[in-house]
C-alpha cells in the first residue's frame, strides 16, 4: 500500500511539473518568441522599404495620382466626418496587386498601446497570428482604400498584439506604413463583445449583426480590429471601429 501510493504521488507530482510547464511555455515563451520575431519582421520591413523606396510604381502598386486615398481622403479634403467621401473620383485604371498569403507587408502601430507589429496577409494561426502579427482579412479592403481595412490579432500567447485594444478610446490614433504612404485612422467605436460568427463587424460598412446599435450607415474609409473576449478564451470577439482621417506618401 505504501509502495503504491509513493508511486501514485511521484505521478500526480511529474503531471503537474508538465501541466505547469506547459502553462509557462504558452504564457511566456510563445510572447517572448512571438514578440521578438514580429519585431526583427518590422525593421526588416522597414530596411527593404528604405532600400527600395516606392518609385511611383511600387507599394500597393500606384503612385498618389492612382490612389483614391491620396486625394479624397480626409487629408485631401474628401472624406466627410462619418468616414464617407464627399467628392468622387474615377477608379484607378490598373488595379494594385494583392499581398501574398501570409506575407507581412505593412506595419500597424498603436501609440496609444505602445505596439508596433507587422501586418500580414490572412488569418491563418500557423503563419501570421502564431507568430505575433496581425493577420488582414482577405475580402475586406487594403489600407487607405475605400471600404473596411479589418483586423485580427490574438488576445493572449503568441505576442498577444491585441491584448489591451479594450483600452482604446475615441480619438485614438491607429497608424498603418506601407511601402508608399503612412495612413492615419482614428478609434470611432468599441463594440465589448459579439459573436464569433459576427462577421458583419468586417463588412465594408461595418454592421454587426447581434448587437443592436452597434453599426455605420454609409460607405466610407474604416478599419476594424478584432480580437478574442474574455481573456484567456475564443468564445466572443470584441471589435474597435475607426475611421481614416489622413494619408501622407513616404
Amino acid at each position: 500500500m505504501r509502495r503504491t501510493l509513493w508511486t501514485g504521488a511521484e505521478i500526480t507530482v511529474t503531471l503537474g511539473v508538465v501541466l505547469l510547464l506547459l502553462v509557462v511555455h504558452q504564457l511566456w515563451w510563445t510572447n517572448r518568441e512571438a514578440r521578438a520575431g514580429a519585431e526583427r519582421k518590422v525593421r526588416a520591413l522597414e530596411r527593404e522599404w528604405a532600400a527600395t523606396p516606392p518609385d511611383g510604381q511600387g507599394d500597393e502598386g500606384q503612385d498618389r495620382a492612382s490612389d483614391p486615398a491620396a486625394d479624397d481622403s480626409p487629408a485631401g479634403s474628401g472624406a466627410g466626418g462619418d468616414g464617407s467621401r464627399s467628392t468622387r473620383r474615377t477608379a484607378p485604371a490598373t488595379a494594385p496587386p494583392k499581398p501574398r498569403w501570409d506575407q507581412a507587408y505593412a506595419v500597424l502601430t498603436i501609440p496609444r498601446l505602445g505596439l508596433t507589429v507587422p501586418v500580414a496577409e490572412g488569418v491563418g494561426k500557423q503563419n501570421v497570428l502564431n507568430k505575433g502579427y496581425v493577420g488582414h482579412y482577405p475580402a475586406t479592403a487594403q489600407p487607405g482604400r475605400a471600404g473596411n481595412f479589418a483586423l485580427a490579432g490574438h488576445r493572449n500567447t503568441h505576442g498577444e498584439p491585441f491584448r489591451y485594444i479594450n483600452r482604446l478610446r475615441k480619438g485614438d490614433e491607429v497608424q498603418v506604413r506601407t511601402r508608399g504612404a503612412e495612413y492615419t485612422y482614428v478609434v470611432d467605436k468599441t463594440l465589448a463583445q459579439t459573436s464569433a460568427r459576427d462577421g458583419g463587424v468586417i463588412a465594408g460598412v461595418p454592421r454587426s449583426a447581434v448587437v443592436r446599435g452597434a453599426w455605420y450607415s454609409e460607405p466610407g474609409y474604416y478599419i476594424t480590429l478584432t480580437t478574442c473576449t474574455p481573456e484567456y478564451t475564443s468564445k466572443y470577439r470584441l471589435a474597435v471601429w475607426g475611421k481614416l482621417r489622413s494619408m501622407r506618401p513616404r
